[in-house]
């Protein structure tokens, strides 16, 4: 069992969540191009280490988290609000 420290709700399950993928800046889709637009969605580092995540708590407080994880150990080492920034 994987628990995530959701900053308002507390440690909770993994199951609770929605993984949304690594977390890394979205290309405009109004300039960008149909490949840049395809890598973005489909091509993904899955690196084996630690990664940036993005969680949403969908069975808890319904807020996106930033999430810094070890994917070999599933170790977490940050979560905080993804819109701020913040460990509340």
């Amino acid at each position: 069992m994987m628990l995530l420290p959701c900053p308002w709700c507390g440690p909770r399950n993994a199951t609770e969540f929605r993984y949304v993928g690594e977390a890394g800046p979205r290309p405009d889709p109004a300039s960008t191009t149909p490949e840049e637009w395809r890598r973005y969605l489909f091509m993904h580092a899955n690196p084996c280490g630690p990664v940036k995540e993005t969680w949403y708590h969908r069975a808890g407080c319904r807020r996106y988290l930033a999430v810094e994880r070890d994917t070999a150990t599933n170790e977490v080492r940050s979560a905080v609000d993804s819109a701020t920034g913040v460990a509340r």
